[in-house]
């Protein structure tokens, strides 16, 4: 009976390297101020003062704005900040290649749409 004292002791204190409320309150502060600012930025920036235009510079902002939400949300909310490297370069590498697919799949997506059209036979009426 000693030894199961000792191991639901021991398995109370195995998530010590997790999350305290504040770091908790510190992650959710920096996902808060992202959100602000890609609202400051598509409300304020874009269309009220209308200081920056529609187009490749705003969309790239709001892409880096978004992957760096989502860095935060993987790394401490599902917990992948605390696994062992070999697991995290395991799951980038599925992430990558995921990402890899949809960029392919729209790129030959939008080929195929161009080649079908000007070609005798398939037109797209």
């Amino acid at each position: 009976m000693s030894q199961y004292q000792d191991n639901i002791a021991h398995g109370e204190h195995a998530h010590e390297g997790g999350m305290d409320k504040k770091a908790i309150w510190r992650v959710f502060g920096v996902l808060l101020a992202l959100t602000c600012l890609e609202f400051l930025i598509a409300l304020g920036f874009v269309h009220h003062w209308q200081i920056l235009t529609k187009g490749a510079l705003v969309n790239t902002i709001y892409i880096v704005l978004t992957l760096v939400k989502a860095y935060y949300i993987v790394a401490f909310f599902m917990h992948l900040k605390f696994e062992k490297s070999s697991f995290i370069v395991t799951v980038a590498i599925v992430f990558i290649f995921i990402i890899y697919f949809i960029v392919l799949m729209l790129v030959e997506g939008g080929f195929l749409a161009g080649a079908f059209q000007e070609h005798q036979l398939f037109p797209n009426k």
